[in-house]
Parts: C-alpha cells; structure tokens; sequence
C-alpha cells in the first residue's frame, strides 16, 4: 500500500500535536490532502477510472468540512493548517 504506518505517522507528528494523535482535525487534514495529491496523479495518468474520480471527489468534500469546522471552531488553527499545507482560502 502507498500509505504504511510510518507514513501516517510522520503526517500525524507533524501537523498534530503527536503521532498516535489520529483524531485531531490538522492530522486528517494533513492526510487527506497526502491522499488527494496521490489520487490527483493516479487520475493524471488513468483519465477513465472513474471511481477513483467519485474517490477523490468524496475526499476533498471530508476535506473541505474538516476545513470550515476548523474555520469555525478556531480560526487560528485553521490559517496554520493552510498555509503549512499550501491550500487555498477556501471559507469566505
């Protein structure tokens, strides 16, 4: 599988606030977007495999309502995590 234990790991450590801190909304944050970048290079180069397609649309809706909870909950945290991930403003 692309994404082992220590992978998810690293993602975890660095954008939560520990590496079995799996729940906190940064680290899915951080792994979906890990996710949604592998998807996006699969779909690149299989233009047709349209389930990975509604996959990857299905990911980027869990990203994009993590991202407006974060927006409302603290909106600190939520500037960190765009730009320590490089997203786009996406709540206006």
């Amino acid at each position: 599988m692309y994404l082992s234990k220590e992978v998810k790991a690293e993602i975890f450590a660095k954008h939560g606030s520990a590496a079995t801190d799996t729940g906190s909304a940064e680290g899915q944050i951080a792994l979906f977007t890990h996710r949604i970048a592998h998807l996006t290079g699969h779909l690149k180069k299989n233009k047709k495999d349209f389930s990975t397609q509604l996959s990857l649309q299905k990911l980027v809706g869990k990203r994009r309502a993590l991202l407006a909870y974060l927006y409302k909950k603290d909106i600190g945290r939520y500037r960190a995590i765009i730009k320590a991930l490089a997203l786009r403003d996406i709540i206006k």
